[in-house]
């Protein structure tokens, strides 16, 4: 006895992504059932996890396990398990709906992969798992029940808008996804998964690592005895996967293969990882871990809904997927498996946060690959240059969270600077270039290398050939401000403070001069520093302008424009700041403007070619006038 039949219309951007996901081509069509299996081995870890932690659920979890049907004549594949299962309410969120960030971009990408020559296989690498079926089925049947309750539910859809639900008033626990497959069609790689040898070879590429059995009936062939000539067939049912968890095994036992699918599995990506990272600790207390970094940033590494952390084993019993506590955020592209083996298996996330063992835990894990890091980056270039372009902005966020390891990541962080166009630098390559007279490391942060090299704030430092490190990432703005040092060399911001490059003979030898500007230009800076006292700190003379006029620069520690415009941004309310404008004593305007005023000191003109020189050197760094119109006004009404 079933209830009325429902039908229900996809969510508009579902909708899109099936319709993407049926008519795209893709060259690994097989993925589709690592993706169901994958989900099922969830279900039965989750169903297990359950039954531990509530002892009034009444489920049997003797035989967790996955069944894969095949039906010849009907042409139909089923991927069977009985574990958790869904209510009614999730399967109309889950599977109805895609209730997940990011829908957009992953809309996007698949767009692009379908008109590119070589589209990239992101199916797995964005997890949407049951949404595969649609690559080999031209309709998907879903039936599952949840744990614990007496009613199931049935999911059906073509993948054309609508699908139907009904409730349902029995059925297995567990789900069973069935799909009606379509045609056999080899030159598009889409292939007759009603062929046991075909559903094998997949399960032993993608799945052979998944900890429950695979199982599925197959046709056995007993050779003719000596009373009879012929062949006998049986049906049985075969396991047919190892079920050895990869982690447990050292590393000469697993194969690059192995491992590759292994990471897809935890990771739900289709890259490969870059680095492959498993650990053994024994003593005080024991676990294991296999850990991965991988060669793409994931799509949500910067949203703040996105999961992050390891997966969380105890003596192979699975706890949880995203363990945070085992991973801090600045490392939370890495991916993985620990299996401890003296935590309680009875563990929630608030035990966990206050488990001194999982601190001590993820402390040495943080190391490990930190050092992993910077083996690449001493031994293997190429594989340093894919981390860092990935994950180097992320990276950086410990610099401001992990104080234990700040000098492991400065060690191995890369920066652009002025000593090269192309290739990056490290603090320690830096260092080793300073001049012997040179005592700070000096940066300059901005939006972009271009506007950062034609700011006037570097013309000192490039006529005397100085190298200056170019810093862009938003992150910047914030570690700069907090990491003193790197190998007993302070940082030091070019466009902060007052910056005297002149060794002591050159300053007893310009000391006169110096002396003269001072008192020729005394006038002048003080009726500036009134005309212009609405925006500006101060006016002063400047040693670090060579060609320009003028530049604005902020106090040894103050605010940054972009580090001001960073905290308006993000909602926080930022005071106003007045900077420090630079007057380069050398200059023809600021020449010319100091004999006007010195002979007209009342003309009203000069208020106005004042607020011209201080707009001039907003610009020239990057900065936004407050009221260009006005600029504009002043501008032209002096060039007539």
């Amino acid at each position: 006895m079933t209830s009325q039949v429902e039908q229900l219309e996809f969510q508009a951007e579902t909708r899109q992504l099936l319709d993407l996901m049926i008519h795209s081509v893709y060259s690994e069509k097989d993925i589709f059932l690592r993706e169901l299996v994958s989900n099922a081995s969830d279900a039965l870890d989750k169903l297990r996890l359950e039954a531990f932690q509530n002892k009034e659920l009444d489920v049997d979890t003797s035989d967790l396990h996955i069944d894969i049907d095949i039906d010849k004549e009907a042409r139909t594949l089923t991927v069977r398990d009985n574990g958790i299962g869904m209510s009614r309410d999730e399967v109309v969120d889950l599977i109805g709906t895609l209730a997940k960030s990011g829908t957009a971009d992953l809309r996007r990408k698949l767009a692009e992969a379908k008109d590119s020559a070589a589209p990239e296989e992101l199916i797995g690498q964005f997890g949407i798992g049951f949404y595969s079926s649609f690559i080999a089925a031209d309709k998907v049947t879903l039936v599952t029940r949840r744990a614990g309750e007496t009613e199931a539910t049935r999911w059906e859809s073509e993948g054309e808008g609508t699908y139907t639900i009904e409730t349902l008033a029995e059925a297995p626990q567990g789900t069973s996804v069935t799909l009606h497959l379509k045609p056999a069609d080899t030159e598009d790689h889409l292939y007759d998964y009603t062929a046991p040898t075909k559903i094998k070879q997949i399960i032993k590429r993608y799945s052979d690592f998944i900890a429950f059995p695979i199982r599925m009936e197959v046709e056995t062939t007993a050779p003719a005895d000596d009373e009879s000539e012929e062949v006998t067939r049986q049906i049985e049912t075969e396991t047919i996967n190892s079920m050895k968890a990869l982690w447990t095994r050292s590393k000469s036992d697993v194969s690059d293969e192995e491992y590759k699918e292994f990471y897809k599995h935890v990771s739900h990506a289709w890259d490969e990882p870059l680095e492959i990272i498993p650990l053994k600790a024994e003593g005080t207390f024991e676990y294991q871990a296999l850990l991965f970094i991988p060669s793409q940033a994931p799509y949500d590494m910067f949203m703040r809904e996105a999961k992050r952390g390891v997966q969380l084993y105890v003596k192979r019993v699975f706890i949880m997927d995203d363990c945070e506590e085992l991973m801090p955020e600045y490392l939370r592209f890495v991916k993985g498996v620990v299996d401890a083996q003296d935590l309680s298996l009875n563990v929630s996330r608030e035990i966990l946060q206050q488990d001194r063992q999982l601190k001590l835990i993820q402390r040495r894990l943080v190391k490990k690959i930190l050092s992993t890091v910077k083996d690449m980056q001493a031994n293997n270039a190429e594989k340093y240059t894919t981390f860092w372009s990935q994950f180097g902005r992320v990276l950086k966020e410990g610099l401001l969270s992990d104080f234990d390891n700040r000098d492991a990541i400065l060690g191995v962080s890369s920066f652009a600077s002025t000593n090269s166009t192309e290739d990056q630098t490290s603090l320690a390559e830096y260092v080793a270039r300073m001049p012997e007279t040179q005592e700070q490391i000096y940066y300059v942060t901005g939006e972009s290398r271009q506007l950062i090299e034609s700011s006037p704030h570097m013309e000192a430092f490039r006529a005397r050939g100085l190298e200056v490190l170019l810093l862009t990432d938003p992150v910047d703005e914030m570690w700069v401000g907090s990491v003193p040092e790197f190998d007993g060399k302070p940082f030091q911001s070019i466009a902060k403070g007052e910056v005297d490059l002149d060794s002591e003979e050159e300053k007893k030898a310009a000391e006169a001069e110096r002396e003269e500007q001072s008192k020729e230009f005394a006038e002048l800076l003080t009726w500036m520093t009134a005309t212009l006292s609405e925006t500006v700190k101060e006016v002063r003379l400047s040693s670090r302008l060579v060609d320009s006029p003028a530049c604005i620069v902020s106090d040894e520690f103050g605010f940054s424009p972009t580090l001001e415009k960073m905290y308006r941004a993000s909602g926080q309310f930022v005071p106003p700041t007045k900077r420090i404008l630079e007057l380069n004593p050398t200059h023809g305007l600021v020449e010319g403007l100091r004999k006007a005023h010195a002979e007209r000191p009342d003309d009203e003109a000069l208020a106005d070619t004042a607020e011209i020189v201080y707009g001039m050197a907003l610009l020239a760094e990057g900065g936004e006038l407050t009221d260009p119109a006005h600029f504009t006004k002043l501008l032209a009404k002096r060039l007539i």
